[in-house]
């Protein structure tokens, strides 16, 4: 799949590949103590880049979430970290996110541990971002309610996200199969949390699938409406979109469908946490087809090329290198060198995961000290709208 249609900046259009067995192994919890706790200065953090992003804690990353989602965040502070650009980095575990469609309340609590364990293993620093536990900051509720006074409720009807997420959760491929008696308000209503998430922290940029760019839009539809409210047009910037490159990875059994954390048979899926047997077993299972040779090809061969997209997502070549390097071998070389690929890429963060996932208290820091970072700003943006409001 190419590109989707919009302006890739050139910091992400040119920046290499980033890797876990670079960044991984070296995250530790002491080197968080000196820089991590620092609240950004307001009047820099207005004339900087600001990039929000968010990730529900619904589970381990399966790999589609790693490539589509994690490895950009990862790219980003790289980016920052060598001084090519100033930005401020805002990544959230959107706990609210995931309450909008019935989850185990003790699930949840282990799951969004697990998730800053993930975020911390796959090498991000809270020296360079701000990680934070969305629902640790009040103001996300306060200002998306705000912002429902405001939201149509005809566009947030035409968004096909909420259609989308109740058909996963029942491991559907079918929007037919969905009705409005499915729907709860708070998932109707996700949009526009998600805008309130975006504009607590004046964000000029945000890292968008295919699927949220209708989000992105209403995002900027609200930012435009409050502007004109508050009679302030420079209160909030209109956010873009960063597009990715990137190939949707799709089911390993079922190729005509994306890989889903919610999908309830394993082979399905590779989790960034897998053991090496287990990669081994899930890719060896995975559904090809009777031809012997490798050709990319998705709408014909969709199997096949989830595999090359696979491979050429995690070794960070060229989708051509890969299809040179595969053009003369067997599925059966394919599947050996990509099991290869995979287990190392992964080894070292297994390694950091398991210690943190152990480290509870060091954890646990962390996030309180990104969610008192994170609320110092949102705060501050909040008392402003609330002010032209009248709420102050």
């Amino acid at each position: 799949m190419g590109r989707i249609p919009g302006r890739l900046p050139f910091f992400l259009e040119t920046f290499a590949q980033s890797s876990i067995k670079s960044h991984g192994s070296r995250i530790h919890p002491e080197r968080f103590n000196s820089t991590s706790n620092k609240v950004p200065d307001m009047k820099a953090h207005q004339t900087r880049e600001v990039i929000f992003s968010g990730i529900q804690p619904t589970g381990v990353p399966h790999i589609g979430n790693y490539v589509g989602a994690l490895q950009n965040w990862i790219r980003l502070q790289e980016l920052k970290k060598e001084g090519k650009k100033e930005m401020d980095l805002y990544y959230s575990i959107v706990g609210l996110h995931a309450i909008t469609l019935p989850r185990d309340p003790l699930q949840l609590k282990k799951e969004r541990f697990e998730m800053m364990c993930v975020l911390l293993a796959i090498g991000l620093d809270p020296a360079h971002c701000c990680l934070f536990n969305q629902d640790q900051v009040p103001a996300h509720s306060e200002m998306a309610w705000i912002l429902n006074c405001i939201a149509p409720v005809g566009r947030l009807n035409r968004m096909t996200t909420w259609k989308s997420q109740i058909a996963s959760s029942k491991n559907s491929n079918s929007l037919s199969e969905v009705d409005d008696s499915m729907l709860h308000l708070g998932l109707l209503a996700y949009p526009v949390l998600q805008s309130a998430d975006i504009l607590l922290y004046k964000s000029t940029q945000v890292p968008v699938g295919e699927d949220q760019i209708q989000h992105l839009e209403l995002t900027k539809v609200l930012a435009k409406a409050l502007n004109k409210q508050t009679k302030n047009k420079n209160l909030f910037p209109l956010p873009q979109g960063i597009y990715t490159r990137q190939s949707k990875i799709l089911n390993l059994r079922n190729p005509t469908m994306k890989m889903s954390k919610s999908n309830p048979s394993d082979l399905t899926k590779i989790l960034i946490t897998d053991t090496p047997e287990e990669i081994r077993k899930k890719i060896k299972s995975a559904v090809t087809d009777s031809i012997e040779s490798i050709r990319y090809d998705p709408e014909n061969r969709p199997g096949i090329s989830n595999l090359i997209d696979i491979y050429q997502s995690i070794s960070g070549q060229e989708l051509e290198q890969v299809q040179r390097r595969f053009q003369d071998k067997s599925v059966v070389d394919l599947k050996s060198e990509l099991i290869e690929l995979l287990i190392e890429h992964f080894r070292p963060f297994n390694a950091e995961f398991s210690r943190l996932v152990n480290s509870r208290e060091d954890v646990e820091k962390i996030y309180l000290a990104g969610s008192q970072k994170a609320a110092a700003v949102a705060n501050l943006t909040l008392s402003q709208v609330k002010k032209h409001i009248g709420l102050d």
